[in-house]
């Protein structure tokens, strides 16, 4: 019996170690996908982990197309304090966004200066939504609350950890006070 309680004890103690000493952390759910750009190429959100991340479901040929303009200005304002602008293309909402990657990259760097980064087109709501969106609208946040994406320009923002911490309506732009006083407590919470 003591024999049986030394080897289980081991045991124990073997798997604390591997378990607690493998030194690796955990991805946080909002950030445990990847995507493409639209370049094509293959990005793992994990690498925003450590950053306020801004997301957005973008269009361009919205109404609420000319947010692109605020959006750029925050990247260009608060990238280097930790804010990621993360654009994600849709054209499910009244096919305002019908163009190739292509199309849709130079619109943007051409008509908005856009730098900040832009995944692949998607879809966001219903069967075929992408795995991202499908969790960021499970999520019960504030202001916006769970639930299908509304119109284009819907935004999420994530705290450092990856949390989702807010969802604000298409029609909040990205320089309303709620949400900049959102991003900036985020960034000053290291």
């Amino acid at each position: 019996m003591v024999k049986l309680s030394l080897v289980l004890a081991a045991f124990v103690v073997v798997t604390a170690v591997t378990s607690f000493g493998s030194g690796e952390e955990k991805t946080p759910a909002a950030l445990n996908f990847k995507m493409k750009t639209l370049a094509g190429k293959e990005v793992d959100l994990a690498q925003y982990k450590g950053k306020v991340v801004l997301i957005v479901n973008t269009a361009s040929e919205c109404g609420l197309t000319p947010q692109y303009e605020q959006l750029q200005a925050l990247h260009a304002e608060l990238a280097d304090k930790g804010l990621a602008v993360v654009g994600v293309p849709c054209n499910q909402f009244g096919a305002q966004e019908p163009g190739t990657a292509q199309e849709i990259s130079t619109f943007c760097k051409e008509n908005y200066g856009v730098t900040f980064d832009m995944l692949a087109k998607v879809d966001v709501n219903g069967e075929n939504a992408c795995p991202l969106y499908k969790f960021l609208t499970s999520v019960e946040t504030k202001p916006k609350g769970a639930g299908n994406i509304g119109w284009n320009f819907e935004k999420f923002v994530l705290d450092r950890q990856g949390n989702v911490v807010a969802r604000f309506a298409p029609n909040t732009s990205p320089d309303d006070p709620a949400l900049l006083k959102v991003i900036e407590t985020q960034l000053a919470a290291k």
